[in-house]
């Protein structure tokens, strides 16, 4: 679904990919796990065409879009749902009018239609229809989540990309999460690809995982093989966490 080839990007004098190759198969979980600065962020900007590479190729479900132009690119981004780090909600909507605001924008559907649609995303996410008519700021930070991933699965993208969908969440408010995502990716059999700096989240979801540092992914693989990796940098970064719970 998503494929990778000797991406490269600078900014100035400050080069921030340098040689990415990534593979994602169709309806599999793949999650890019680095520390800060490693470059996540800016790759999966280059995946939804917000930036182009200097060099290299980016291919959504066999198009490569890095020689698009913005019409070619907007249809191309209508595969794809979004979940943010903070969710990203519209604060002066309700839960219903978020997740129905895609539709609306989008699809020339009836209110009606759009009833089914948003009940039916609603009820995958577990949210029931008495937090419809709630406003963002009367939900906790795990309801936020899944009502944000409930907007980004609403028109039945292929892929859904999130950006570091666990961050400043409690233990039990981030097994949801991992829950709503694992959720979703059976369900739907979307193809997910999560941001994150979160390694017992990663190892949680993950059918992949990415390991990116300072521009280059050193390792990819399923979970066991990076959990087993040789490489320094990456038994390094694990160790922070596997190091103090075995």
């Amino acid at each position: 679904m998503i494929e990778i080839t000797g991406l490269h990007k600078s900014f100035g004098v400050h080069n921030v990919l340098t040689g990415i190759d990534l593979s994602v198969p169709e309806g599999s979980t793949c999650v890019i796990l680095g520390g800060s600065g490693s470059g996540k962020t800016v790759l999966m900007k280059h995946m939804i065409g917000l930036l182009k590479p200097n060099e290299g190729r980016v291919v959504i479900d066999g198009e490569d879009i890095v020689p698009m132009g913005p019409e070619e690119l907007e249809r191309v981004r209508h595969k794809f749902g979004m979940v943010f780090q903070a969710a990203a909600l519209f604060d002066s909507m309700d839960v219903y009018d978020n997740v129905a605001f895609p539709l609306r924008e989008h699809r020339g559907l009836s209110e009606e239609e759009i009833r089914k649609l948003v009940r039916e995303k609603l009820d995958l996410m577990g949210l029931p229809q008495s937090a419809e008519h709630k406003f963002p700021a009367d939900l906790s930070g795990g309801m936020r989540k899944r009502v944000g991933l409930a907007r980004a699965i609403v028109m039945n993208p292929k892929i859904v990309l999130y950006d570091e969908p666990t961050t400043g969440l409690d233990p039990i408010t981030t097994d949801y999460v991992d829950e709503m995502i694992l959720a979703a990716q059976r369900e739907l059999r979307i193809t997910s690809v999560v941001i994150s700096h979160d390694i017992a989240s990663a190892f949680n979801i993950a059918d992949q995982i990415a390991f990116l540092n300072k521009g280059v992914i050193l390792e990819q693989g399923p979970p066991e093989q990076l959990r087993s990796s040789q490489h320094p940098a990456v038994k390094v970064f694990l160790q922070t966490w596997f190091g103090k719970n075995d």
